[in-house]
Parts: C-alpha cells; sequence; structure tokens
C-alpha cells in the first residue's frame, strides 16, 4: 500500500500534478503600506541607544538562584587571580628595590604595626590561600573521577569551606 493511499493525499496529488501552471515562476509580493523616512545618523544612534537601554543585562543574575559549585568557582579564580597579583607584585618591588622589601625591613614594619592591623592583615592572606588550597585539591579528586555527582561536589563544597575556616583560623592564630 502506497503512502500516498495511507494518508489520504493521491487524489489531491493527481490533481496538482494534472493542474495547469500558469506563471509558476512568478512571485507575488504583497504590497505595504508603510512609509519610511531617512534619519540622520545622529538620530539613528539615538534610537539605537534608547532601544538598546531597554533590553535585559545577559546573564541576568536576578533569575539565578546562588549555587555553592558556581559561587566555589568563581572564588576559586578570584582568590587564584588576587595571590598571583600579590606573588608577582611582591617579586617586582623586591626587584625594583631590594633594600626596601628584604626581610628584615618586612619584619620590622609588621612588628611596628598594631595588633589589630596584623590580624587583619593575617586573615586577608589566609583565607584566599587556605580556600585556593582546599578547592585546588578538590579539584585534583575530580580529575580522579571522584565526587562527580550533585550530591559529591555539594559534599566538597562544604568540606572546603568548613576546611577553609579552620585553616584560616589557624594561620591567623600562629
Amino acid at each position: 500500500m502506497s503512502s500516498t493511499r495511507v494518508l489520504g493525499l493521491g487524489s489531491a496529488l493527481r490533481q496538482a500534478a494534472l493542474k495547469p501552471r500558469v506563471n509558476a515562476f512568478r512571485m507575488v509580493v504583497p504590497k505595504r503600506g508603510i512609509q519610511t523616512q531617512s534619519l540622520s545618523p545622529s538620530a539613528m544612534t539615538e534610537i539605537l541607544n534608547s532601544q538598546r537601554l531597554k533590553r535585559p543585562s545577559s546573564p541576568h543574575f536576578t533569575i539565578y538562584q546562588f549555587q555553592l559549585t558556581w559561587l566555589g568557582s568563581i572564588a576559586n579564580r578570584m582568590t587564584g587571580a588576587a595571590l598571583s597579583v600579590l606573588l608577582y607584585g611582591y617579586a617586582l618591588a623586591y626587584l625594583v628595590a631590594p633594600g626596601t622589601f628584604d626581610s628584615a625591613h618586612v619584619i620590622e614594619l609588621v612588628a611596628g604595626l598594631p595588633d589589630v592591623v596584623k590580624y587583619a592583615g593575617k586573615t586577608i592572606l589566609a583565607a584566599p590561600f587556605a580556600f585556593h588550597s582546599w578547592n585546588g585539591l578538590r579539584h585534583l579528586a575530580w580529575d580522579t573521577g571522584k565526587f562527580l555527582s550533585l550530591k559529591g561536589a555539594y559534599q566538597t563544597g562544604y568540606a572546603v569551606l568548613g576546611a577553609t575556616a579552620v585553616t584560616t583560623v589557624a594561620l591567623v592564630l600562629m
């Protein structure tokens, strides 16, 4: 049984095949009553800019729910970049002025600071270092194929946050 008979298209296809064609290649375009006008480039730019202001920004953070996985990823990148900038900045400063940035001068500078500033500085240095280190171990575990499920990702994420807090406190109190 042919497919045209099953679909009931047999007679319709025969009629279409036998129907005489008149101007088969002529396309009929309906006329529209739209008026256009030429604008100056500054007017076009102004219209375009006003339309752009009405568009939503992308990605639209107001519709996303905060998740530990992407917050951890962003924090890992930021702590890595901050630690790298700090390390390279200190190394360049030491190369430019080795007498000012040697160990003896740094120890004298830190010794003269108030205790609040010392603890704040140690916290600012220890927290990113601890987080980046523990999250790096988490990523190494992922590279071995472990904790790749959603439950495993969240468990290791909370473990990284807990280990970061404990390590930061331990480093600050040293």
